[in-house]
């Protein structure tokens, strides 16, 4: 694509420096998958600024780069063409879209975030669009669904650079996809990653205690999710969520405000609701993804067959079925309030013990950790306390702070290797009629230890364990 072309999309304010008549035979912003002809942008972020390795960028082989901060390698300067501009984040974002050739607008596009629940969410709206007669796209932590086909995303984190997001929008309209189903974190919307994408519709689950090691308060954490709502038509917010009036201040007036749970439901679509989904949390994320429905003209009798006939989600309160008399789940739950809700609705259910395997990831919200600690062992009859992809943080810090607030020394156990936990829950604590619960991989492939990623599955995990052996990760000790 040439760059006069690639340049319309960015807002006005931006300088140029160099030749303008280059044809680009590529986009990134990973200075490590620079080629030829490549441009490259030039991102300031948490640990790496791009800025520092525009050089490298330049020596694989960019034509063109885009930055905020001023350029002045006399060295490159005759060959190089320099884009300043006032947000690289925003850039990336429009350039992205430009070069996979706008496809955010030939699609309808509904938005959902939250600290919890959103991909379960984001899955049933799009099942009931799908129900419905809509040709409907899906992308989330689990995977993205473009009509029959289906992608693993990898993704470690919720919402796609970039570059991949509108890579993925554009298979979907390729494959004349009308409507997009996204879900969207705090951090996607706080580095602009889905800046210019034109909601139409934004869902809110809750917002609850996580990434205070990134937003610092509450206060900044509601107002990156607010930024979903700021050009859309009509938003969904839950009234029973604690950041409901908060948030409410900063979505414009000419949005149209649609609160959820509430009276009037037609008693068909209610008891459909109870039937699929015995959890409370679940409920009002089927509420949510009802409204959706109804303000895309799906009939009811559609919906209600979309709702009973909704399959489960990957990692999400997964029950893995054996031969020991023993009620096996995993689960994503990672904060304080997920955790919380699955525990609760679990011993409810659990006919023997309530056993609780968790961990805390690391250079992540430290203060849930406590928390964390004192809601499993409140809840559930043992937790067994382990590992969860503690990057380059020592996992006994971690575990010293989980079990801080602890108030029974004899409700848990710690066992460092998850591999190890997931053997010594299933082996030697579970009795027939007991419940055992995984939390905080989920759908996962991967522990992220040291800076890398090592393949792992807690299903795998699981399976391994039924058969009495125990998973190791396989990583490089040095």
């Amino acid at each position: 694509m040439f760059l006069k072309l690639l340049l319309k999309s960015l807002d006005p304010d931006f300088q140029t420096f160099g030749n303008l008549d280059l044809e680009i035979t590529g986009l990134t912003d990973d200075s490590r998958k620079v080629k030829k002809g490549y441009l490259f942008v030039a991102i300031s972020g948490m640990s790496v600024d791009g800025h520092d390795l525009i050089k490298q960028a330049i020596r694989n082989g960019a034509s063109v780069i885009v930055g905020e901060k001023d350029f002045r390698d006399s060295d490159a300067e005759s060959e190089i063409t320099y884009i300043k501009v006032v947000n690289s984040r925003k850039a990336l974002s429009l350039l992205a879209s430009a070069w996979w050739g706008y496809p955010a607008r030939k699609l309808r596009i509904i938005g959902v975030t939250g600290t919890d629940g959103k991909t379960t969410t984001s899955s049933i709206i799009y099942w009931l669009l799908k129900k419905g007669g809509k040709k409907a796209g899906l992308i989330t932590s689990v995977s993205a669904k473009l009509g029959e086909a289906e992608v693993d995303t990898g993704f470690h984190v919720t919402n796609p650079e970039p570059i991949p997001l509108h890579k993925l929008l554009s298979e979907m309209v390729k494959r004349k996809l009308e409507y997009a189903v996204l879900e969207v974190t705090s951090h996607g919307l706080d580095q602009d990653r889905v800046w210019g994408i034109p909601f139409e519709i934004g869902v809110l689950t809750n917002i609850t205690h996580e990434h205070l090691d990134y937003h610092k308060n509450m206060e900044n954490y509601i107002k990156a999710k607010a930024k979903l709502f700021l050009g859309v038509k009509k938003a969904i917010l839950n009234s029973s969520d604690s950041s409901f009036k908060q948030l409410q201040k900063y979505i414009p007036d000419t949005v149209k405000t649609i609160s959820y749970p509430g009276l009037g439901l037609d008693p068909l679509v209610v008891k459909a609701i109870k039937h699929r989904f015995p959890e409370r949390y679940n409920r009002f994320n089927a509420e949510a993804a009802y409204l959706v429905a109804t303000e895309y003209g799906i009939k009811t009798e559609d919906i209600i067959d979309g709702l009973t006939s909704f399959p489960s989600v990957a990692g999400r309160l997964e029950e893995i079925k054996n031969d020991k008399g023993i009620k096996i789940y995993i689960d994503f739950a990672h904060t304080p309030n997920a955790l919380k809700s699955v525990l609760t609705e679990l011993k409810k259910r659990s006919k023997g013990k309530l056993i609780s395997v968790f961990g805390c990831a690391g250079e992540r919200d430290k203060k849930k950790r406590p928390l964390m600690g004192r809601i499993s062992t409140e809840i559930a009859d043992t937790s067994v306390i382990t590992s969860e992809d503690s990057r380059n943080e020592k996992p006994e810090n971690i575990f010293e702070e989980i079990t801080s607030e602890i108030k029974d020394d004899k409700k848990y156990v710690l066992i460092p290797e998850r591999g190890e936990a997931i053997a010594f829950a299933i082996q030697k604590l579970a009795k027939k009629g007991d419940t055992v619960v995984f939390c905080g991989k989920g759908h996962e492939k991967s522990m992220a230890y040291k800076g890398v990623e090592y393949p792992w599955s807690d299903y795998e995990a699981v399976r391994v364990a039924l058969k009495g052996g125990v998973k190791k990760l396989k990583r490089n000790e040095k």
